[in-house]
């Protein structure tokens, strides 16, 4: 696998140096602009110091989209969710983002300044990774998404992130990720006794205005302790 970092799109602190830093995957066929535009809608406190990192997947080809190359995160391969992703584009995935938390720590972020976010398949690795990670995070943004590779959390989970927070969302009509799938996740990780805050929206696969401003409040209460 190459050490080369994923492209990201950054936004920086209105003022001052990083403090703290958000790093948020984007979902299936879309790229690293893709949530940039509601980072000024999330109206996080500018005192925070707060650096918005989005990475680019890598463009591979996704065998239900009948092998069409486009950015994702991980192979399709099945309609079925508990079985949809491919276990070496995940771990790919996972060692790729890890990087670029590494290099959050490298610039000078404290571990537990980080939030982990993403999107349906962004949001996947967010949890993979998050639930795993060595070092304590700030927190785990999981929007519209599910568990993958759940058969190894208990076994692999790390006790650094066994309180970290985590926020999860889902869309009651989504037709792409349904609800079932995500509430699957959210009671998996409530009977592990993880500090999970669950949110239903009327909306289908996308970010609705009142999520954005759920979301917002949760970054400034997770980043400020």
């Amino acid at each position: 696998m190459s050490d080369e970092l994923l492209s990201c799109v950054e936004i920086e602190p209105e003022s001052g140096s990083a403090r703290a830093s958000v790093v948020w995957l984007h979902g299936l066929g879309a790229d690293g602009h893709d949530f940039e535009p509601i980072v000024s809608e999330l109206r996080v406190n500018p005192a925070l110091g707060v650096r918005f990192v989005f990475p680019n997947a890598p463009r591979i080809p996704v065998t239900l989209n009948a092998g069409m190359r486009m950015p994702a995160w991980y192979d399709i391969t099945d309609m079925d969710l508990r079985h949809r992703a491919d276990e070496e584009g995940v771990l790919r995935s996972d060692q790729q983002v890890r990087r670029l938390l590494e290099r959050e720590i490298e610039r000078g972020i404290a571990s537990d300044h980080i939030v982990l976010a993403g999107f349906s398949q962004g949001g996947a690795i967010a949890l993979h990774l998050g639930l795993r990670f060595e070092l304590p995070l700030a927190g785990i943004l999981a929007l519209s998404t599910y568990l993958v590779r759940s058969e190894s959390l208990e076994q692999e989970a790390h006790e650094a992130n066994r309180a970290t927070r985590i926020f999860q969302a889902h869309g009651a009509h989504d037709p792409m990720v349904p609800l079932e799938r995500g509430q699957e996740a959210r009671d998996r990780l409530l009977a592990m006794g993880y500090d999970l805050y669950w949110q239903r929206y009327p909306m289908q696969h996308e970010v609705c205005w009142e999520e954005v401003q759920a979301i917002g409040g949760w970054l400034n209460e997770v980043l400020s302790s």
